[in-house]
C-alpha cells in the first residue's frame, strides 16, 4: 500500500491500531482515541463570545480506566516518525503521562518522561510496541509501588454516576492514592474554585475505601451547606454507610429534583452511633471552648485512618486554631486537605501542617483549558475614593454634630463615615450595567463593608430598581449572618432553576463556599486586604453553567481590590514565608481571612446552628472617635474615570478597546493590505478566512456592531487593519450591478444571480454557491434548485457564475 497518499487517520486505522491491538491492548478498554482532555478557552470579545479549539490526544493509552500510561501523537506519511513528539511532550506533560509516542505509520519515536531509559528516545519498529505489562512494570519501578500499593493504585474509580472526570480530577486522584499508597500521611490538593474538589474528594475516599486501606472516614467541613449537598450527590454512593455528624434531621433537595434525608449519625442525647464507615461533620459541631461541646473527643484518637479537610485554608491547619485540636486528636490519621487558596504567612501555613502540594490546579489554568469561566473587569473610580473628603469648616452630620476636620479617604468610607450620595451613586452605577447589558435579571453579589453598608446598598438598589422590585419584592435581598429572611433565600439565590433573589448584597458571607454556578456579576465595594479571600471571592464567579448560556463573569471594582490581579501572588504556586530573623519585626501580615467568625459570619453552635454573641472577648476595640458612624448628607459624588479589562489570550489582564485588540492581532496575522489582499483574492472560499478568525478568537460579527456599519468582513478587515476606506455591503452589490456583470445569462439565470447579490448585500453571505441556499425565499420562489441550476447548464456552469459574481464584488483588488 501506498501511504503517501493516506491521511492522518487512515495511518491511524491501517496502521497504528492494529500494532497496539497485536502488543495486547485491549481496544475496548485501554485505547482511546482523539481524546479531547479541555473544553477550548473561552474567549470573550464584546458581546461575543467563543471558545477556543479544544486540546486533543490521538492516543491515551490506560492500564486500567483512569490510569493513564502512555500517549501516541500521530502523523500522516508525508512526516517523519518522530514530527509528532514535541506535541505529544507538551500534551503529556499536561495529562501527567510518563510514555510518549510519535508515528507516522513507519514506525515509533518512544520518549520516557521518567528518564530512567538510557537513551531517553529509541526509535521502535511497528512490532515492537510494548505491551500493556511492559509499561505497568516500569511504571511502577519509577513510582516505587510494592504489592500492597500497587493493589491500592489500581483500585477501580466508581464510575456509576455516568459521570466521567475531568483530566486533572484524574491527575489529582491519582496523585494523592500514590501518595498515601506510598506511606505519605499528609496530604494537600489544590485546586481552584469551581473545579470540583468534592467529587475529587469522593474518588480519593472511594477507591481506599474499596481496596480496604482506609475503613473509617471522617470529612470535615465549615458550612453546613457544603455538608448537606455533599451527601445527597457526590457522596451518595456511600449509601447506608454514611452519616452525618449532627442530632438535626433535614431533607436535602438533589441536583435532580428529588428530595433525600440526612442520616444521622447522633441521637437527641448526643450518643455517637459507630456503626457507620463514613462520617461528615462540622467542625463548630463536633467542637468548642466548653469541654462539653468536644464531640470529637468521644472517638478514640484511632477511630478514624482517614480525614479530609475540606477549605483547609480557613484555620484548621494554624497551630493557635480551635479546629487544630480535632486534627491533632487523630493524628495518627492520614489526613488529606482540600483548598483553593493555600495560605501562607508567618503564622498560618498549609505547607507546614501537609507539605508541597501533591497536585496544583489553578484558576488560570482552568481557564486556559475552558473549564473555568473567564471575567471582565469593570474599574469605577469615584471623586471621593480618588480626592479624599475634607469636611468643610462647621460641617454638621446628619445628627447635628460637627465633623471632624481630617481628611477621610476610601477606607474610611462606610466604616467610619457614611457619604450616602455615594452610595447611591455606585447603585446608579451597577443598575446603569445591568440595564445596558441586556440582562436585569443576572445573578449579582455585591460585597459590602459591613452589613450596615449591605443595608444601605440593597435600599439603593431597590430605589433604582423600583420597578422589578414591585414585581418581586425578593428582586434586591441582603443575605448577612444576621438577616434569617435573607438567609433563607441563600439557596434560592444559589439555584440555576429559582429566578430570585437576583441582586444580592452581603459582607463575607457568601464570599465562601456557596456554589454560586450562575453568578455572573460581582460588585466590589470594600477593599479586600487578604489574597486568600480575594481568590475565593473571584471564585464565586468562575463556575461555566452552560444550561444557561453563562461562559463568564463581570467584576464592577469600586474600591481598587482588583489590583490583587497585578500580584504575582495571585495565581502562582504557594509560597512558604521565610520565619522572621532576629532583626526581623516580628508583626504578622495583615490578613482578614484568619476565622470564621468575621462581621456577619457568626459562630455556630454544636449542631451547626447560630449562636447570639453577647461579648465577644477577640474582637478588636474600636479607637476613640470612631465608636459610630458619621452620616453626612449632600455631599455629592461623581466617576471620575471608568475603563474596561479583559483577559488577553496569555491570560493577562490588558485594558484595550475591541477595535485596537482586533487591529493587533489581524496585524499579526497579515504583515501588510498587499499580504491580506493576496490571501482573499488566491482563496476560492472565503468564509474559510473567517473560519480561520473565528478559530484564533477573532470572530468578527462584534466588531461590526460596535462600527454600526453593515461592513463585508473583506471591508471590516482592511479598514480596522489597514485603515482603508471601507465600502457598505449594498454599495458592493450596486457596483456590480452598474458594471452589468449578468448581461450573458439568460432570464431565469440573471435572476437567480441577481436574488444572490440582494442576499449578500442584506446579509452579508460568502458562500453563495452552497445551492441549499436555492431552497430559501426569495430564490426558492424562482423555481427548484434543480430547474435554477439547470438555468445555467449544470452544477459547475452554476459554480463558476457564482464565483465569477464573488470575484466582481472586490473587482478594484484584483
Amino acid at each position: 500500500m501506498d501511504k503517501s497518499g493516506l491521511s492522518e487517520r487512515d495511518i491511524c486505522t491501517k496502521f497504528i491500531t492494529p500494532a497496539l491491538r497485536k502488543a495486547g491492548w485491549d481496544e475496548m478498554v485501554q485505547i482511546r482515541e482523539e481524546y479531547s482532555f479541555t473544553n477550548g478557552r473561552i474567549i470573550v470579545r464584546g458581546k461575543l463570545v467563543s471558545r477556543g479549539k479544544a486540546k486533543r490526544a490521538d492516543y491515551v493509552l490506560y492500564y486500567k480506566p483512569n490510569i493513564p500510561l502512555a500517549l501516541i501523537e500521530a502523523k500522516d506519511n508525508s512526516h517523519s516518525v518522530g514530527d509528532g513528539i514535541q506535541q505529544g511532550l507538551d500534551y503529556a506533560a499536561t495529562l501527567d503521562i510518563p510514555f510518549v509516542f510519535s508515528s507516522n505509520g513507519d514506525g515509533f519515536l518512544f520518549h520516557d518522561r521518567t528518564g530512567r531509559s538510557n537513551p531517553i528516545e529509541t526509535n521502535l519498529s511497528l512490532d515492537a510496541f510494548p505491551s500493556p505489562a511492559d509499561l505497568w512494570a516500569r511504571y511502577r519501578a519509577w513510582k516505587g509501588l510494592d504489592t500492597t500499593a500497587e493493589q491500592v493504585v489500581l483500585q477501580d474509580y466508581y464510575d456509576g454516576s455516568g459521570k466521567a472526570p475531568r483530566y486533572y480530577q484524574v491527575n489529582a486522584v491519582n496523585a494523592a492514592i500514590e501518595a498515601i499508597a506510598t506511606g505519605r500521611d499528609r496530604v494537600l490538593l489544590v485546586m481552584a474554585t469551581g473545579t470540583g474538589k468534592t467529587y475529587t474528594a469522593f474518588q480519593i475516599i472511594w477507591r481506599l475505601w474499596k481496596a480496604g486501606r482506609k475503613k473509617r472516614i471522617l470529612f470535615l467541613a465549615d458550612r453546613n451547606v457544603l455538608i448537606d449537598q455533599t451527601m445527597v450527590n457526590d457522596f451518595r454512593p456511600f449509601g447506608a454507610a454514611m452519616a452525618k455528624l449532627s442530632t438535626h434531621s433535614k431533607t436535602i433537595e438533589r441536583q435532580d429534583g428529588s428530595k433525600e434525608e440526612l442520616t444521622l449519625a447522633l441521637d437527641k442525647k448526643r450518643r455517637i452511633d459507630t456503626a457507620f464507615e463514613i462520617y461528615l461533620g462540622l467542625y463548630q459541631a463536633i467542637t468548642g471552648p466548653e469541654e462539653r461541646q468536644k464531640l470529637y473527643r468521644e472517638f478514640s484518637p484511632g477511630f478514624f485512618d482517614l480525614i479530609v479537610i475540606d477549605e483547609c485554608h480557613r484555620g484548621s491547619a494554624a497551630e493557635d486554631s480551635a479546629w487544630r485540636e480535632i486534627l491533632t486528636h487523630f493524628s495518627g490519621a492520614t489526613q488529606i486537605g482540600l483548598t483553593a487558596t493555600p495560605k501562607e504567612t508567618e503564622y498560618v501555613s498549609n505547607t507546614d501542617y501537609f507539605g508541597e502540594p501533591v497536585f496544583t490546579y489553578s484558576l488560570k489554568q482552568g481557564i486556559s483549558d475552558g473549564f473555568l469561566a473567564p471575567y471582565k473587569v469593570i474599574k469605577v473610580h469615584i471623586d471621593r475614593d480618588v480626592e479624599g473628603y475634607r469636611p468643610e469648616l462647621g460641617q454638621l452630620d446628619r445628627d447635628g454634630n460637627e465633623v471632624e476636620d481630617r481628611i477621610y479617604n476610601a477606607s474610611d468610607f462606610d466604616r467610619n463615615i457614611v457619604l450616602d450620595d455615594r452610595t447611591v451613586l455606585t447603585a446608579k452605577k451597577v443598575t446603569e450595567f445591568l440595564k445596558e447589558s441586556g440582562d436585569r435579571f443576572q445573578k449579582t453579589i455585591v460585597f459590602c463593608v459591613d452589613e450596615e453598608h449591605a443595608a444601605r446598598v440593597r435600599q439603593a438598589l431597590v430605589n433604582e430598581n423600583a420597578d422589578l422590585v414591585a414585581a418581586n419584592p425578593r428582586y434586591v435581598m441582603r443575605i448577612t449572618g444576621s438577616d434569617k429572611e435573607g438567609q433563607d433565600q441563600l439557596g434560592n439565590f444559589i439555584d440555576p432553576e429559582s429566578r430570585y433573589p437576583v441582586l444580592v448584597t452581603t459582607s463575607r458571607l457568601l464570599s465562601t463556599g456557596v456554589d454560586a454556578q450562575t453568578c455572573r456579576l460581582i460588585v466590589l465595594d470594600r477593599t479586600v486586604g487578604s489574597m486568600t479571600e480575594f481568590k475565593q471571592i473571584v471564585g464565586r464567579g468562575t463556575r461555566v453553567h452552560e444550561d444557561t448560556r453563562k461562559y463568564y463573569f463581570t467584576l464592577i471594582d469600586f474600591r481598587g481590590a482588583t489590583n490583587h490581579f497585578a500580584d504575582p501572588d495571585f495565581d502562582g504556586e504557594p509560597v512558604q514565608i521565610y520565619a522572621p530573623g532576629e532583626d526581623d519585626p516580628i508583626t504578622p501580615p495583615d490578613d482578614a481571612d484568619d476565622g470564621l467568625c468575621e462581621n456577619d459570619q457568626k459562630p455556630l453552635g454544636p449542631d451547626g446552628e447560630e449562636e447570639t454573641i453577647l461579648v465577644n472577648p477577640t474582637a478588636p476595640t474600636a479607637p476613640a472617635g470612631t465608636t459610630r458612624k458619621i452620616y453626612v448628607d449632600g455631599i455629592g459624588a461623581r466617576i471620575v474615570a471608568e475603563r474596561v479589562e479583559y483577559l488577553d489570550e496569555n491570560g493577562k489582564l490588558v485594558t484595550e478597546s475591541l477595535r485596537d485588540f482586533t487591529r493587533t492581532a489581524l496585524k499579526k496575522r497579515y504583515a501588510s493590505l498587499d499580504d491580506f489582499l493576496r490571501r482573499w483574492t488566491s482563496t476560492e472560499r472565503k468564509q474559510a478566512i473567517i473560519e480561520e478568525l473565528e478559530e484564533e478568537g477573532l470572530a468578527l460579527d462584534a466588531l461590526v456592531d460596535e462600527l454600526g456599519k453593515n461592513l463585508d468582513p473583506f471591508d471590516l478587515i482592511c479598514h480596522v487593519a489597514f485603515d482603508r476606506k471601507p465600502l457598505t455591503r449594498r454599495e458592493r452589490a450596486d457596483n456590480v450591478r452598474k458594471r452589468d456583470v449578468f448581461g450573458k445569462y439568460g432570464g431565469q439565470a440573471r435572476a437567480v444571480l441577481d436574488a444572490l447579490l440582494a442576499k449578500y448585500a442584506d446579509e452579508g453571505m460568502l458562500n453563495l454557491d452552497d445551492t441549499n441556499i436555492l431552497r430559501i425565499p426569495p430564490l426558492s420562489e424562482l423555481g427548484t434548485p434543480l430547474e435554477l441550476i439547470k438555468a445555467f447548464g449544470d452544477r459547475p456552469a452554476f459554480e463558476r457564475a457564482v464565483h465569477e459574481l464573488q470575484s466582481s464584488l472586490y473587482q478594484e483588488v484584483v
